[in-house]
């Protein structure tokens, strides 16, 4: 019997049971390849390393192109290597026009050159069964060999760090999407904050300063499933366990995120979280790390550590005892965005 796919990111044991054995020939070159919680690939040239990966866009509309160069970008960062090279295929509905096509470009060109990223190629059409516009980037960057990052090299002891907050990138599409909704029952002004959350999705500085400091071990950047999700998916990369400190990670849900999730009842650590990002570093690293990213005007915190056991993944709560830190099943975006609202007042 077949499993229906839920909406959103294919689950872990789907890929390795069917994905992840249809890849084609082997290479040699390929020195980091499909897996649970790497978001690139890392191919080998003659002094140099490339990094590359792909995302699509899909739960957005309003900055689709910006947002399409920015969450590949933070994936190249991620593995300690600059964005350098962009390429695209834009999907629109039937009956676009030529305005949306420009909008979309015009917002990509925005993005690359915030970036310094150069546009080399890609692909454009009209999809029939379309309800809304789909980009999917593909970034490709460099590194010097022996200095990229994975998210499989998280060591038992290594503090996690989380720079700027939980739901970023989840917080600004929902109340865009649900802008008219939302401002029935929540404050104009705070609506208006929420929607501004998507200047925050680029993690480039946050990833290329830890890695300039040094004692990085592994990085992440929690799209789908939120922070929680982006946690599980570098225990499963580096496989390992983590405990988590629950009111240091509740600290950094900002009002406007946490209003928003309550009103929807959704977890906000289970939203997508493009614009914050995920390290693990060496205990004597950790602090120097913070600072220095702190010194550069992104808030970050160590928010707890990593365990030996793969199958001990905790929340230390304030009253000293744990909880099993459950893995998301679906990011909340999709039942937020369906989701009918009760207006309050």
């Amino acid at each position: 019997m077949s499993i229906k796919l839920p909406e959103g990111k294919i689950p872990p044991e789907t890929l390795k049971n069917i994905v992840f054995k249809n890849l084609g020939v082997s290479n040699p070159r390929v020195l980091l390849g499909p897996g649970i919680g790497e978001d690139a690939a890392v191919i080998e040239l003659e002094r140099k390393v490339i990094v590359v990966a792909t995302d699509p866009i899909t739960g957005a509309i309003e900055d689709i192109g910006w947002l399409s160069v920015h969450i590949n970008a933070n994936d190249i960062a991620c593995h300690g290597a600059k964005p350098t090279w962009f390429l695209s295929t834009i999907l629109l509905p039937e009956d676009s026009d030529e305005k949306i096509l420009e909008k979309i470009v015009v917002q990509m060109d925005k993005a690359a050159k915030e970036l310094e990223v150069t546009i080399v190629g890609g692909h454009t059409e009209v999809t029939p069964g379309l309800k809304r516009p789909i980009v999917t980037g593909f970034m490709i960057g460099e590194v010097e060999k022996g200095k990229f990052i994975t998210s499989s090299g998280a060591s038992p002891g290594d503090k996690i760090i989380l720079t700027k907050g939980v739901a970023i990138e989840g917080t600004a599409i929902i109340a865009a999407e649900r802008e008219k909704e939302l401002l029935n029952i929540l404050d104009k002004n705070l609506v208006e904050k929420a929607k501004q959350y998507k200047w925050k999705i680029s993690v480039v500085k946050d990833a290329l300063t830890a890695v300039e400091v040094g004692g990085v071990t592994a990085m992440h950047d929690p799209t789908e499933g939120g922070v929680l999700g982006g946690l599980h998916e570098i225990a499963d990369a580096s496989k390992v366990g983590f405990a988590i400190q629950e009111e240091k990670i509740k600290k950094m849900i900002s009002k406007e995120t946490r209003k928003i999730c309550e009103t929807l009842q959704i977890d906000p650590l289970c939203l997508i979280g493009s614009g914050a990002l995920l390290i693990t570093a060496k205990p004597e690293k950790a602090e120097q790390i913070v600072n220095t990213l702190n010194d550069k005007g992104i808030f970050a915190e160590i928010i707890g550590h990593i365990l030996d056991n793969p199958k001990r993944r905790i929340f230390f709560r304030k009253d000293g005892k744990t909880k099993k830190a459950q893995r998301p099943m679906q990011d909340s975006l999709w039942e937020a965005l369906s989701k009918k609202l009760k207006v309050n007042r």
